[in-house]
């Protein structure tokens, strides 16, 4: 850091496991899940409003508030275009934030490969992967397939090209996209969107907060040592430091709203826990394995350092 200081001291924590800070952080995610599905349960409005499977969400006609309905405004220009605003965020951060240094960094270009990396995880899962993305793979994988609309029961003879359709392309055919386990694509988006964000801001944000907490890593001879960012006395009243964070955050907690929505609205248990599990799989990947691998460590580099 331009203005601090690094220090390592040893450490017998796992350096993939998360710090307590972090640990906190990520456990928000579960905890919304949790607490949209109660809410959808012990709410009678909730409770009695009819689902459709099909749609994954209630029917528009008796949807219980204007969040459970799919062609809600915030859902539309927000959810739908969810990593275009992550994106937006998070280089609005890259530019302004005084930590990352001057000009082309290597702090910077790390920053830059790290949202690459969870960028291209993003698209493998929602968008492509060397043909159906990763979310409508899994649903052909367990037995959904594309049936007509308005007659569930008579199905096409199965082919390659039937095979191989996405549910973008089932849903353009005026078809439906059935019978198999749908990974919740929002859920997956608003967590790996908002954990990125999280995790690249985190080190401003302990730096004016006084939230520092240590990251154990891997050095080169097999040891584990604890990372500490330390501010140095000139830094302690630095606005600078605060510069790039709010835009982030403020999507970071507008991604917190429509997830707690999704939870409540949105798709089965499953197909959200799933949604999770892969977005968590993506940010263990980026942010966690290269602490405990120097090799890429050496590429990805870690938030701050």
């Amino acid at each position: 850091m331009p203005s601090g200081t690094i220090r390592t001291t040893p450490a017998a924590r796992s350096p993939f496991f998360p710090t307590r800070l972090e640990a906190q952080l990520l456990l928000i995610y579960p905890a919304t899940l949790l607490l949209g599905s109660v809410l959808s349960t012990l709410t009678p409005a909730f409770r009695n409003a009819p689902y459709s499977p099909e749609l994954q969400s209630h029917d528009p006609a008796f949807a219980p508030t204007y969040f459970a309905k799919k062609k809600n405004i915030f859902n539309v220009w927000f959810v739908k275009k969810g990593w275009g605003w992550t994106t937006v965020a998070f280089v609005v951060f890259l530019l302004m934030w005084p930590g990352f240094g001057k000009g082309l960094s290597v702090k910077r270009i790390r920053a830059i490969l790290r949202y690459s990396v969870i960028t291209l995880w993003w698209c493998f899962v929602t968008q492509w992967f060397f043909g159906p993305p990763l979310i409508d793979r899994g649903f052909l994988f367990t037995g959904g397939q594309c049936e007509k609309l308005n007659d569930p029961s008579a199905m096409e003879d199965m082919s390659d090209t039937r095979v191989y359709l996405t549910a973008a392309t089932c849903k353009r055919a005026g078809r439906k996209w059935s019978g198999g386990h749908d990974i919740s694509g929002h859920v997956f988006l608003l967590i790996i969107g908002s954990a990125l964000l999280w995790f690249e801001t985190l080190p401003a944000i302990t730096r004016f907060e006084g939230l520092r907490d240590g990251r154990k890593i891997a050095l080169d001879d097999g040891k584990v040592a604890s990372v500490t960012v330390e501010k140095s006395p000139e830094s302690e009243q630095d606005e600078a430091t605060r510069q790039g964070v709010p835009l982030p955050l403020g999507v970071i907690i507008f991604m917190w709203w429509m997830l707690l929505m999704t939870a409540a609205f949105f798709h089965t248990w499953v197909e959200k826990f799933t949604g999770l599990l892969v977005a968590f799989a993506g940010l263990w990947v980026v942010y966690f394995l290269p602490r405990g691998i120097p090799a890429a460590r050496a590429v990805l580099g870690m938030p701050g350092v």
